[in-house]
Formats: C-alpha cells, structure tokens, sequence
C-alpha cells in the first residue's frame, strides 16, 4: 500500500518535515559535523508549542534510536 504524501493535510506534512529535520541533526550531531546548538537553534525558530514539542520528541527519539547522548 503506497500513500501519497501530497495528499496529507498541512499539520500532517508539517510534522513529516519536522520529524526529518531532527532525524537530519540528530545524525550530524552523532557524526560529528554539528553540536547540540544545532538544534537549539532549531527549536527556537518553532514558534507553534505543539509543533516544538513534536519536534523535541523526535530529536529524543532519534537521539535513542542513534545512540547519541
């Protein structure tokens, strides 16, 4: 079964791109090319505490799921 991301509605295909944005930093971070301000200054551009604390939690998942302290 495919599903057409283009089709989701806007908060959906948000949390998508917040969701790859903390994989993508979370990796960095393990490889070395940035430091946590990274995502610090990430965070601090979320203005919407919903979609902050979406964006949180996947960092912490990432940071799990990729071994990163």
């Amino acid at each position: 079964m495919s599903i057409n991301l283009s089709l989701l509605p806007p908060d959906e295909k948000n949390k998508i791109e917040l969701d790859k944005q903390a994989s993508f930093l979370v990796w960095k971070l393990k490889q070395a090319k940035s430091g946590p301000e990274a995502i610090v200054e990430q965070a601090a551009k979320i203005v919407d505490p919903e979609e902050k604390a979406w964006f949180e939690q996947s960092v912490e998942k990432y940071k799990r799921v990729m071994g990163v302290a």
